[in-house]
């Protein structure tokens, strides 16, 4: 892919801050990703590479853009099955088995949701400069169930500013040890890194952490356990699994935050993303996407069903 260049000519009638008018003319590229090329040198305004981002235009003035050809992503594409609930060109909705990391990092270079993504989608367009899948929110690794990834920068975009305000509703099953002081509930307690762990979160005060909230209620009640249906309206961090253990009720499997001996043989948390429903870009409706229960998930239900 060669370089492409664009020519604008403000006028008053637009928005005159330059970083803001060429997310206005080029509506297919995220405004970080814009300021980043204004930042290095991309963008003239008259002929002149801008001091910043934010410089105000005045009326008349023509601004030229040089769009560099995507870059290769340092990340392996791996031939990984997935199994996907919907596609389009713009995004891949996929039911994420537990087990799996969704993106390379510090202790998984490799066989991650974004490797398999790569291989599924190689023409995939480029997501802030780079050839790879846009992550727009994260599961556990030990958590199943739904995941989104935008395959350009645009959906990228859209999707966040989708969760940001709030549009993407999110339900999870929790499979919780004990029982939750009420059958139905509402929990608001702040979550920030916690002190003593670094590599954990924590429920902390509101100054040291960010809010977070999570609705649940009651779907099935057995002797020792309880299956909750939960519904997070922040994406905080390890937010369910804190919230429920901060009710006394962790999740079962859960060995950070929970029990140090899982019950029921569980070999990963009890937690499962179960639905979405979000707006889909150039729809208005919204769109519903559910994930069934893993059997392995099942078969601890229907044991404990037939031992109640």
């Amino acid at each position: 892919m060669s370089e492409v260049t664009y020519q604008f000519t403000f006028t008053e009638t637009q928005c005159n801050r330059l970083d803001k008018f060429l997310v206005a003319c080029l509506p297919d590229y995220s405004r970080s990703r814009l300021q980043g090329l204004i930042h290095d040198g991309f963008v003239t305004v008259d002929g002149m590479i801008p001091e910043k981002a934010g410089v105000v235009l005045n009326t008349g003035q023509v601004v030229s853009i040089r769009i560099p050809p995507v870059e290769p992503s340092n990340i392996l594409a791996e031939a990984i099955p997935l199994t996907i609930l919907f596609e389009n060109e713009d995004l891949m909705v996929v039911n994420k088995p537990a087990g799996m990391v969704v993106h390379p990092g510090a202790g998984h270079t490799s066989h991650t949701l974004v490797n398999a993504a790569l291989a599924h989608a190689p023409d995939m367009a480029g997501i802030s400069g780079e050839i790879r899948p846009g992550v727009v929110h994260r599961l556990d690794k030990d958590t199943s169930g739904l995941i989104l990834i935008a395959k350009n920068d645009r959906t990228l975009q859209y999707l966040q500013e989708q969760f940001k305000v709030r549009k993407v509703s999110k339900t999870y099953l929790a499979l919780v040890d004990g029982h939750p002081p009420t059958p139905s509930g509402r929990i608001e307690a702040s979550i920030g890194r916690d002190p003593s762990h670094r590599k954990q979160m924590a429920v902390v005060s509101p100054p040291r952490g960010r809010q977070a909230v999570t609705e649940y209620h009651s779907l099935e009640v057995f002797p020792d356990h309880e299956l909750i249906e939960a519904h997070p309206t922040t994406g905080r961090t390890h937010q369910i699994r804190l919230h429920l253990a901060f009710l006394g009720c962790p999740v079962a499997g859960d060995l950070v935050y929970g029990k140090r001996h899982p019950s029921l043989g569980l070999k990963r948390t009890f937690l499962h993303a179960l639905r979405l429903s979000l707006t889909l870009p150039g729809e208005e409706k919204v769109t519903t996407f559910e994930a069934a229960l893993p059997e392995e998930l099942e078969r601890v239900l229907a044991e404990l069903r037939q031992n109640k």
